[in-house]
């Protein structure tokens, strides 16, 4: 099985999102891990700024003119009656769940909670595509499988065992769609990968598959041989190892941290 990653500029609007399930449907079975829309979540950044400055009628404006955005992508994205009422239905529910959250004495589990609502939403909204389309597929929830300890770090033991359970839930399916950047922690609060963000989920995912890869999609070509800021005419590098990659990501590389893909690394899954 292979794992493919889509960052925010890959799903960041409706016809990015179908490019995406275009690319993805190619009759092998994959999970595919996604990040939030484009600009998404700046604006939840911005959403939890006014909370914590108490400016609870500036984050609602906020939360509504977001809303009304993704309103507008259900409707260029999803066609058919059903799904797009669905697509409809969530989006109302993840925005009530904002509105839930503004109206509570705002912390950092409620930032927290904040921030997630970005990608599950983009999951979503491209597995009701799929469905739309006839497209074999499961949506799996990172938030049922994706466990932290309390220093922060990955349970491994935990992220096999839960997403093993979560494929084993849907054996014929062909694209397994799931959330990067966010999990829960040891108390079962919702939280998120902080460095590497999707990427690192990705690795994280591919380690605990052994996958056959991970394919980190972009709009970057790849690693180059010199920073094409400072050198012209610099060309991308076919293949790397791990320590080429982080010496690399050392002098200033940001196309992949290292951090990001060492459960592949310690794993030997080609990234």
């Amino acid at each position: 099985m292979k794992i493919l990653k889509f960052g925010g500029t890959s799903v960041g609007s409706a016809e990015r999102i179908k490019s995406v399930a275009s690319l993805i449907n190619n009759g092998e079975k994959k999970v595919v891990v996604l990040s939030a829309m484009s600009g998404t979540t700046n604006s939840l950044v911005e959403i939890s700024d006014s909370l914590y400055k108490k400016d609870k009628s500036g984050a609602l404006e906020l939360i509504q003119r977001l809303e009304e955005k993704y309103n507008a992508v259900v409707d260029e994205l999803l066609k058919d009656t059903v799904q797009n009422a669905a697509g409809h239905t969530l989006v109302l529910d993840r925005f009530n769940t904002l509105r839930k959250i503004a109206g509570n004495n705002f912390d950092i589990l409620g930032e927290k909670e904040v921030l997630a609502q970005g990608e599950l939403i983009s999951t979503h909204l491209m597995y009701y595509l799929l469905q739309e389309q006839g497209i074999s597929s499961a949506l799996i929830p990172a938030l049922d499988y994706m466990r932290i300890d309390e220093n922060g770090e990955p349970v491994m033991g935990l992220i096999r065992e839960g997403i093993a359970s979560q494929l084993e839930k849907f054996p014929n399916a062909e694209i397994y769609i799931t959330q990067g950047f966010i999990c829960r922690n040891p108390k079962g609060e919702i939280d998120n990968l902080k460095r590497g963000g999707s990427d690192y989920s990705a690795s994280l995912i591919g380690a605990a598959l052994k996958a056959e890869e991970i394919q980190i999609w972009t709009d970057i070509d790849g690693m180059h041989n010199n920073d094409p800021r400072i050198v012209e005419n610099t060309k991308p590098i076919a293949q790397l190892s791990f320590d080429e990659a982080a010496e690399l990501a050392y002098f200033g590389a940001k196309i992949l941290h290292p951090t990001s893909v060492l459960p592949a690394r310690l794993e030997n899954v080609p990234v």
